[in-house]
């Protein structure tokens, strides 16, 4: 019987082994021709400049991509669950075979016990035997017995029990050597079960990785939904600039704005994209603080700070600001400063400490992105934003004040990139999906540490901000505040679930008041919870139980619990942003909730 197990495992072993398989054949498929679609028009590269047609050819691609990757899938979801099939009913003779072991074992047991007996007795008869053997005369019986026939039968007698204690001996014997064989077959098959027991472990959970890695493969948002995700975002009207705070969000909770129905329940970010190089909120609090420029550069970048920079580069301006004016001209590189408007130039604290540090920062930022004057830029706040005009004299004095001077690294100017409010952190270019660089950095920008939402709110250099807490997005209908009803959260918590649960449903799960961005329909609340029954899973009906945690060292929001039920930070945010009602979204990777 242990053979023939033996034998069931290695075939199920093979067909296992061939499965996966399988698997990564169709997986390698689908990167190779992944990166095939990337090298024929650079649809990965975010700083790439697409013109629409292009934009359009990406979308396709990548949808194209997502089909052929869905297809695989199908073949992988159908053998994987042969697979599981096989697996559990591995599992069983597995356990059938413990069960049995278990009971070999205990007659074992009870084989030696009685064996033990046995020879108990044996020894007994030996004993008495041996001595009948020394003592024993052959006349004796003729000598007592009435007649011969009484004596041969004495003698009979004796000799018959002899033999039958020979026969005890030998199956002693015997019972010996089966015990030790059974004990060493019991042994292998102990050994093998280890074995197989180890191999469908393995399997099981590689198999069930794989499964979650696609499932979640598959729930990535699609391509016409990221860029529609990005068509919210730019409604907002966000403004990466502390010189024009529009779209500068007014907050439903301080004073609190009631949106009309109770409970209400709002998602609040920390800070505006893309907290990456100088938080010129931060900024502002440092001056204040009695930091100097040196100080603030040095709190935000790791670079040098060069003296001395050639001041004689000419670079070239080209297109069109958020004012309307057209460049495409020639300007020197310190003329050009002068006409840069991203930051208030009443933030004169500290001998304008701030506004010096913005220049430095808009200085070597203009070098850095074209190269030295050697491709042109932008005058828009993609780039930079400048006006004809020139800035006003505080302005123009902090620009004087640090002429020539560079943000540097390996002495070539850096991108010192800065935007208007981190929300009391930084993070690397890399940490937000950039390139990599090494004069970027990851930081508390606060007074203290920060291991709580109050610390924050104390702490903050930038908590000046009008934007450094907000709850993004308005309804007309709802006293136009962001505030969302309990309902409406559960639903987006449902959304999650089911992409999750089938990442071939995420199509329709985009926000039921728009138009769905992959032209397929959008199921309501009521079908998501459908969808999620029949799938055997239980919807959440209502969202009375909400809380957030989050890792208050990195600055990111890490659990979203609703109802006893927990998500991802991340994949909570893309799916609010993404089901969330008009154009109400969380733009941070920290944010907090709110329920009056």
């Amino acid at each position: 019987m242990a053979s023939a197990n033996l034998a069931y495992y290695n075939i199920m072993s093979i067909k296992i082994k061939f499965l996966v398989f399988v698997s990564f054949v169709l997986f390698g498929i689908c990167v190779l021709k992944f990166g095939s679609l990337v090298l024929a028009l650079d649809c990965s590269d975010p700083n790439a400049k697409l013109s629409g047609t292009d934009a359009g050819i990406c979308y396709d691609q990548i949808e194209s991509l997502k089909n052929q990757y869905t297809s695989a899938q199908t073949t992988n979801k159908k053998n994987l669950a042969q697979l599981r099939s096989q697996l559990d009913n591995l599992n069983k003779r597995v356990k059938a075979m413990v069960i049995q072991l278990d009971n070999f074992a205990k007659d074992i047991v009870k084989r030696e016990i009685d064996l033990a007996f046995t020879k108990e007795i044996f020894e007994g008869k030996a004993k008495d035997h041996y001595t009948f053997l020394r003592l024993y005369d052959p006349i004796t019986p003729f000598i007592f017995s009435d007649s011969a026939s009484q004596a041969f039968q004495e003698i009979s007698f004796r000799q018959k029990a002899a033999d039958e204690d020979r026969k005890t001996m030998e199956k002693y014997g015997l019972d010996l050597a089966k015990l030790k064989t059974d004990k060493e077959a019991l042994e292998k098959n102990k050994a093998s079960l280890a074995v197989v027991q180890k191999q469908v472990s393995e399997q099981t959970v590689f198999l069930a990785g794989e499964v979650a890695k696609v499932e979640s493969y598959l729930a990535v948002l699609s391509s016409r939904q990221q860029s529609f995700l990005a068509q919210k975002l730019e409604s907002l009207g966000l403004s990466r600039s502390a010189y024009n705070m529009k779209g500068g969000c007014s907050s439903d909770i301080n004073p609190f704005k009631s949106p009309g129905f109770s409970p209400a329940v709002g998602f609040f970010s920390f800070g505006v994209p893309n907290r990456v190089g100088m938080n010129q909120f931060g900024a502002k609090g440092r001056s204040e603080a009695g930091q100097d420029f040196e100080e603030i550069l040095r709190a935000y970048y790791n670079a040098d700070i060069t003296r001395g920079y050639n001041t004689g580069i000419t670079i070239h301006i080209s297109g069109k600001n958020e004012f309307g004016q057209s460049f495409n001209e020639d300007w020197n590189i310190e003329d050009y400063v002068k006409h840069v408007y991203e930051m208030p130039t009443s933030w004169t604290a500290k001998d304008s400490a701030a506004l010096k540090a913005q220049a430095i920062a808009a200085r070597s930022y203009a070098l850095s992105y074209t190269n030295n004057g050697a491709k042109s830029i932008c005058p828009s706040q993609s780039c930079q934003v400048v006006k004809r005009e020139l800035n006003d004299n505080a302005w123009q004095a902090a620009v004087d004040a640090t002429r020539g001077i560079v943000l540097t690294n390996g002495g070539k100017p850096i991108t010192a990139w800065f935007s208007s409010t981190h929300g009391g952190y930084a993070y690397t270019s890399g940490d937000i999906g950039w390139s990599n660089t090494a004069w970027t950095k990851r930081l508390q920008d606060s007074t203290g540490g920060i291991n709580g939402f109050s610390d924050l709110f104390n702490n903050a250099y930038d908590k000046s901000s009008p934007t450094f807490y907000c709850d993004w997005g308005s309804r007309s209908q709802y006293n136009k505040t962001a505030w969302l009803k309990p309902e409406e959260v559960a639903d987006i918590a449902n959304v999650i679930l089911l992409a999750k649960a089938d990442g071939s449903t995420q199509k329709h799960l985009a926000q039921p008041d728009k138009t769905n961005p992959d032209g397929v329909d959008t199921w309501d609340s009521g079908r998501v919870k459908n969808e999620l029954k029949s799938r055997g899973i239980t919807p959440l009906e209502n969202a009375s139980d909400i809380s957030i945690s989050a890792d208050f060292g990195s600055g990111k929001t890490t659990t979203v619990s609703v109802n006893g039920r927990s998500f991802d930070g991340q994949d909570f945010k893309t799916y609010f942003n993404l089901r969330a009602p008009a154009n109400i979204q969380i733009v941070g990777p920290l944010y907090n909730v709110e329920k009056r």
